[in-house]
């Protein structure tokens, strides 16, 4: 009774004093791609205006909702450091939400646990984590057996958000008829079942997630304020000034087809001139971009409008002989690829086509037309067209651009003395060098001239 009128005053004060309790702020600095969805100024709240709404949360929740130091730490992560990335996540809920909803509805669990999707992946059922979970769910790939989700070559149920929800449902009423506590259930999704009970043990048998927290993995610690938070933001984001972004796709109506043949993205793409990246979306349960010939009959879901095209064209998409090209047509029809980057690659001492394609995940054949050769004759120094996608782009440049000092610790290197008529470029070329600007900067040299004969050198050696 306390509570409530407790409650109930910090309400009437909101009301009559706004002011008290909340200051706009703002920043310019933040970019934002879609300013209607994402206002430039945003309010910061008291404590006691978070306190108050979590408490209305939680009337409605079975799952208990609490504010506090470490839940108001993530709801600034959610409507402050990362404002764009929660309006995107808002416009994917539009379409995964209703599916996941129906699941926790056929389990009888709650559907506040349809934030937990958004805490494990931001609602990308291609995400993967540093441990090499996978998909809306992260599962990794012993746990996934555990639910027959199929992983192989070229299928990953994991990245299915049907079926990936199914079993992220069964788990978690799994993990709650352990514990008959959703706090606890949630930090077993996290850290696994035996994690929590060796915590229960530690903390002299109490069975209160904040109680104890202290005896958890550090990632467990937060992952269920990180949940208070989540449902906290994705309820109140409005009066955060923050909007949907609505997915590139989320507008196309969708529909299913059953096929028993195999059959490539492409193929289908070049057939119904629906883009790849559609596929893609639609499809995230192919990892090769091609549904292989299954026993039973593959599921391909394409906008609403393809279907009939689809139907119509079946004789042509699953056509072997006009969808197996021959491998000199392959070769005359390469290009670059949409939304592939140039970069330049310095040929260094001791390097072939075959290294160099395999590093950039490109063929030979694929590098001499962009070149324009005419054979694999390679010089030290000669500069390479190459086309990488942006994954790829952006590895090269974190290498690129990684300190030097962060090499591993079993990286070999020697000592070499300056002679007469050596010069920065030299040196490296004659050691095959990552680079000169590496040469320079693990020898701190400002300046190329500065180096004198007798001056020792230090040199990474590169396979």
């Amino acid at each position: 009774m306390e509570r409530k009128i407790y409650i109930f005053i910090v309400l009437i004060s909101m009301l009559i004093t706004p002011d008290l309790f909340s200051k706009n702020i703002n920043t310019n600095n933040l970019s934002c791609d879609n300013k209607k969805a994402v206002s430039d100024s945003f309010p910061i709240f008291a404590d006691l205006v978070y306190e108050y709404r979590i408490a209305e949360l939680n009337n409605l929740s079975p799952i208990e909702l609490e504010y506090n130091v470490r839940v108001r730490r993530y709801i600034d992560v959610y409507t402050i450091e990362r404002r764009e990335h929660l309006a995107e996540i808002i416009g994917l809920s539009e379409l995964y939400f209703p599916l996941i909803e129906e699941k926790l509805d056929k389990y009888n669990l709650p559907f506040e646990l349809k934030y937990l999707a958004i805490v494990e992946s931001a609602l990308d059922p291609k995400a993967i984590s540093s441990s090499n979970a996978v998909g809306l769910w992260q599962f990794k790939l012993n746990t996934s057996r555990m639910f027959d989700l199929k992983v192989n070559s070229y299928i990953d149920e994991r990245c299915d958000p049907y079926l990936s929800t199914e079993a992220a449902c069964s788990y978690l009423q799994y993990l709650y008829r352990i514990f008959n506590d959703w706090q606890l259930a949630l930090a077993a999704y996290n850290g696994g079942p035996g994690e929590v009970k060796k915590a229960i043990e530690r903390s002299g048998g109490k069975t209160n997630f904040w109680e104890i927290l202290p005896y958890l993995p550090e990632q467990t610690k937060n992952y269920v304020p990180a949940f208070i938070a989540v449902n906290y933001a994705m309820n109140y984001h409005n009066e955060h000034n923050i909007g949907a972004i609505p997915p590139k796709y989320i507008n196309i109506k969708v529909d299913s087809l059953h096929i028993n043949q195999a059959v490539s993205f492409k193929r289908i793409s070049d057939v119904l001139d629906i883009p790849i990246d559609a596929l893609e979306f639609l499809n995230p349960i192919y990892k090769q971009n091609y549904i292989p010939k299954l026993s039973t009959s593959a599921v391909l879901i394409l906008p609403s409008e393809k279907i009939l095209p689809f139907l119509r064209n079946e004789k042509i998409i699953f056509n072997k002989d006009l969808s197996k090209d021959d491998y000199e047509i392959v070769v005359t029809d390469i290009k670059p690829k949409d939304n592939k980057i140039k970069i330049i690659h310095n040929v260094k001492k001791g390097e072939y086509f075959h290294k160099i394609a395999m590093r950039y995940d490109c063929t030979i054949e694929e590098i001499l037309l962009w070149n324009k050769l005419t054979n694999n004759n390679l010089s030290v120094g000669q500069k390479l067209v190459i086309w990488v996608d942006k994954k790829k782009a952006e590895q090269i440049a974190e290498e690129k651009n990684k300190p030097k000092q962060q090499r591993d610790i079993n990286s070999r290197y020697i000592y070499y003395t300056v002679k007469n008529g050596d010069t920065i470029w030299s040196i490296a070329t004659k050691f095959n060098c990552e680079s000169i600007t590496e040469l320079k900067e693990v020898n701190k040299i400002k300046d190329e001239t500065d180096i004198k004969p007798g001056t020792k050198l230090k040199i990474y050696l590169n396979n």
